[in-house]
Order: structure tokens, then sequence, then C-alpha cells
């Protein structure tokens, strides 16, 4: 075990530790500069996807709008409470900062995945299926099936397992905390309740989505306005140390600036998971007319993770007498909670661990279906997709009964680094097609079409599927 853990902190470092998050950054720089700001382009078309009459009203296809909730709740989560507090205590109010620039670039990045992530989605009995590693077969050809299968792995090991055995822990610690209930009951329901939705599929988890997602995200987002209005004369004040830290003109911890971006730019990415490779694969479920249709809403999923629910976290700390930049002491979820009972009294504590419990509990739906379509791109059996639901449930009860049991996972970072890694490699081969979308898209929008549809004829050297976008233009 202790040689399993050496090579895979080693990998953890070769990722995260030197090479992902300069490469993040870059490309997804480069993809915003080569599209021409899309993301703020198309801004105000993101919020096109919150009315039903922007969907395809097919009620046997996931929406644009579910896949768009679908993919909030996943990113949002633990990290938007507890990162948030972690990045603002090690890097300074600054982190604040660069965890907005990274999302902003990021939406660019999201955009790009996402869309060819539709573009060579396939039909199935269940509905659309795709991601980066049927992109990858369908648009880089069989020769890079090991890529695709290398991926498959990284996404089951990281999201369908690992991931979700520390959010069953976040949630039983929280309730355990707050309300002195046992683990072993909250890991019995919430393992009962994970397997009622996972089993009920893709059409299930949308379901659940579209209403767990909307109340925790609008829910916490009211709190945190209720902070502001209470300190509204402060909001310029606070906002000015956010600059000043970012760039180095005022020191709130050691390390200064350097500490700053480091941490706003890790924590954003894993919040986001803008280029990570998995909001992709809920991106193709969709049913939509064009491919950068759904980029442009997944994009709008980075902007509602970072840049609305992470600002809620961050200002709700700032604002308040909790935090002391450059102490050692308070961080985390603690940080933030401490904070809200600052501004709020104490029964907001209670409204935080039910922010907590369904941020997680949307997590551990979504991972699942990462890990699902992982797993049916490796293979079609139906009870191994049984098998595989019965291990999710039980890894949640495990993660909430037996906090050091997720220590087992110590894989998830390197396996969610080598996904990542390859991810950005097949955006950076596909990416002429990426911009061949979009340039089609904005062509269409120009003739005078508001919503522009994709011709498969136009497509005819890729391979893409013709059934999965034979009704674009109903």
């Amino acid at each position: 075990m202790e040689f399993l853990e050496l090579i895979f902190g080693k990998i953890g470092d070769l990722t995260w530790g030197w090479s992902l998050i300069p490469i993040l950054v870059v490309f997804g720089a480069f993809i915003t500069i080569a599209t021409g700001f899309v993301q703020f382009e198309y801004f105000g078309r993101m919020f096109r996807v919150l009315s039903n009459k922007n969907n395809s009203g097919d009620s046997t296809q996931i929406s644009a709008r579910e896949a768009l909730l679908v993919s909030v709740g996943g990113r949002v989560g633990g990290g938007n409470i507890a990162g948030v507090a972690v990045a603002i205590t090690l890097g300074g109010p600054g982190a604040v900062f660069w965890m907005w620039a990274i999302a902003l670039v990021g939406m660019a990045t999201s955009l790009v995945e996402c869309s060819l992530a539709q573009l060579f989605k396939r039909k199935t009995d269940e509905g659309y299926r795709g991601g980066p590693a049927t992109a990858i077969i369908h648009g880089l050809g069989a020769d890079y099936k090991w890529l695709a299968v290398v991926y498959s792995v990284c996404l089951i090991a990281a999201f369908g397992f690992g991931f979700n055995a520390f959010q069953g822990n976040t949630v039983a610690g929280a309730v355990q905390d707050s309300l002195g209930i046992d683990r072993l009951w909250t890991g019995i329901a919430l393992a009962l309740l994970s397997g009622f939705i996972i089993f009920g599929g893709i059409h299930r988890i949308a379901k659940a989505s579209d209403v767990v997602v909307p109340i925790m995200a609008v829910g916490y987002i009211l709190m945190a306005v209720a902070v502001i209005v209470l300190h509204i004369s402060e909001i310029p004040a606070v906002i000015a140390s956010i600059v000043k830290n970012a760039f180095g003109w005022e020191e709130a911890v050691s390390g200064g600036m350097g500490a700053a971006i480091a941490q706003g730019l890790r924590r954003g990415l894993f919040s986001n998971e803008a280029g990570l490779g998995s909001a992709p694969n809920v991106a193709a479920t969709a049913q939509v007319r064009h491919p950068i249709s759904q980029g442009i809403t997944q994009a709008f999923s980075v902007f509602i993770d970072t840049i609305l629910i992470c600002s809620c976290t961050a200002f709700v700390i700032l604002l308040g007498d909790v935090y002391v930049p450059g102490a050692e002491g308070i961080d985390g979820v603690t940080l933030t909670q401490q904070s809200i009972v600052h501004h709020l009294g104490e029964w907001a504590q209670y409204y935080l661990t039910a922010a907590i419990l369904l941020f997680a509990f949307s997590s551990i739906i979504y991972n699942y279906y990462l890990g699902e379509n992982a797993l049916t791109f490796m293979t079609r059996s139906k009870p191994a997709l049984i098998v595989f639901r019965l291990a999710i449930m039980g890894i949640v009860f495990l993660g909430a009964v037996a906090p050091a049991a997720t220590s087992v996972f110590f894989f998830s970072d390197p396996m969610m680094g080598i996904l990542a890694l390859v991810n950005l490699l097949a955006i950076m081969m596909l990416f002429p097609v990426a911009m061949r979308l979009l340039r089609d898209f904005r062509t269409q929008l120009k003739d005078g079409v508001d919503r522009p549809v994709l011709n498969p004829d136009e497509y005819a050297d890729l391979d893409i599927d013709r059934e999965a976008w034979s009704n674009a233009g109903r």
C-alpha cells in the first residue's frame, strides 16, 4: 500500500504539482483569444437556457436546461463552501480575484470541450451518450482507442469511486456536527436515496437535479445577498482588498501575490472543473439544435459555480470578523460556518448544513453518472452496470460511516490529473473542428437565424451520428 501511495503521490506531483494548472491556464487563455473571447460574445445568450421555450420540448430527451442543472449540481460542491475558505486562508483575499480570472478563462474552455462532446454524441435506447472518450474515438479515430480507455478508467476511479466516498463523508460529518445524528443513520439514508436516483438512470438524475439544484443554488445565494445587504457600505473596501492583495499591493499572507495566484487558480479549477473533462459527459446528453448552444450553456455553468456561488462564500467570509489575514487556526468549512453565524446568528449553521447536504448529494448523483458513462463506453453489460450502481451505494455508505476509509481513495486526485491531461490533449487535437462549429454558428446568426441548427450534411467528412442530429431542426 505504501508503494502505491508513493506512486500515486508522484503522479499527483507531476500533474497538479507543476504541469496541469499552468497548462489549463495557458490553454484556456489561448482558446479565449483564438475564439475571439466567445464567452463574452455570447454571455447574454447563456441566460436563454433558463426559459422552457428554448428547450427541445421532447419529454423523452434531456433538455438543455436539465443538462445545465446536472452539471451545476456536479460542479457546485464542498469546494464552493470549504475550498473557498481554504483558498482565502492560504492565499489571502487576492485568491478570490484569481478564482474569478480562471473562471472567466475556463468558460471558453468549457464551451469548446462541451461543444465537441455534443457533436460526436451517439443516440442509444436510453437517449444520447457521449463525452471526451466518444469524441476521441469518433473524432480522432480508432487508433486512439487506448487514450479513450485511459480516460474512462480515470473517470471511474476518480469521480465514480473516490469523490463519492468523500462526498458521503462530508454529508455525514456535517449532519453529526450540527444535528448530532450518528453517521450510521446518515450513511444508510444517503445510500438509499442515492440508489433510488441512480437506478433511474440519467432521466431520473436530471429530474432530481431540476428540483435540488435551483433550491440549493438560489437558497445559498439569497443567504449571501442578505449578508451583503447588511454590510453594503463595506463592499467597496472588500473589493479593493481583493484587488490589492491579488497584485501584491497589500500582503495578507506569507507568499503575497504568489500565494494568492496559486491558491486562487487551484481552487477555482477544482471547483468549476473547466477543462478537466467531466462536464462534457453530461453536456452530451442534451437534445439541442447546435453543439455550440450546449457549449454556451456549459460556459454558463462555470459562471454560476465560481462567479456566483464561490463569490457568495468569499463575501460572507471577508465581510465578517472571524477571518483574520495571516492568522492560523480556523479554516475550511469551519471558517465559512462561523462567518455565517457571525452575520446571521446560530440558526445559520443549520442552514449551512442543509446547503452542504444538498451540494454533496447533487455531486454524488453527478459523479455516479460520469462513472456510468465511462463504464458504458467500455462495456454494454447490464449486469456490470447493476454491480457498479450497488458499488456506488456501498462506497457512499462507507465514506459516511467510516471517515478514515476515505484514505483508501488516495488515488482520486492523481487520476483526475491524468484525466485532465488526456482531455486537454484531445481538445488540442480537435480544436480545428470546434472552430469550424463556431464559424457555422456565427454565420447562421449573422444571416438572421435566431436559433442556429446543425446540418449533418455539412459535416459529412466527420464520423458523427446522423441519427443523433436528425431532429436538430425540429
